[in-house]
Order: structure tokens, then sequence, then C-alpha cells
């Protein structure tokens, strides 16, 4: 049987936002500091770039990743993606990784 495709309510879809935090000497792989939806999303944002830090929007990798709890490393699904991210991230501000 197929899935039901979702109702349009009027509404558009809350927005997503997860934050990450990559210590490369002392952490394996990123680990998540902040996720919600809605209010608390914008809210992630605008501390994000109030802060200088890059933001970047990626529906699918969010989705993914808004399903962690905070403090968790990302899964094995993502690295590639977030290691893209971050190395576009690093070039762009003329940083090495660690540094």
């Amino acid at each position: 049987m197929a899935d039901k495709p979702p109702q349009n309510t009027g509404k558009p879809p809350k927005q997503k936002a997860v934050a990450l935090r990559y210590e490369t000497e002392h952490e394996e792989a990123p680990r998540v500091v902040a996720s919600g939806e809605g209010f608390i999303a914008e809210q992630i944002v605008r501390i994000a770039l109030d802060n200088g830090i890059t933001v970047h929007k990626d529906s699918d990798l969010v989705e993914i990743l808004s399903k962690l709890d905070i403090d968790a490393l990302i899964p094995i699904e993502a690295f590639a993606a977030v290691a893209e991210i971050l190395s576009y991230i690093y070039r762009t501000q003329g940083r090495e990784p660690g540094s």
C-alpha cells in the first residue's frame, strides 16, 4: 500500500536547524550541540550568524541530524556530507581543520 501524500494545511513547513561542534583534537566526529524547529531553529540560526558562524542550508541533512540527541556524534551516514561542508567552510575562511 502506498503512503498517502501529506495534506496541504496551508502552513509552510517549520524551519529546522541543527548546530554542530567539531574539535578535531578531542573528538572523532562532529557532535550535535543544538537542535530545534520553528522559533528554536530561528534562534539557533540567529545566534550562529550573530557570532560569525557560517550557516549552511541542507534540508536532507538537517532531517537526519535533527533526529539525534544533543551531544550525540553524527552518524556514519552523515560523515561525507558534513565533511564536504566543513571542508568548504575551512577553505573559504583560509583555515586548516584543527586551527
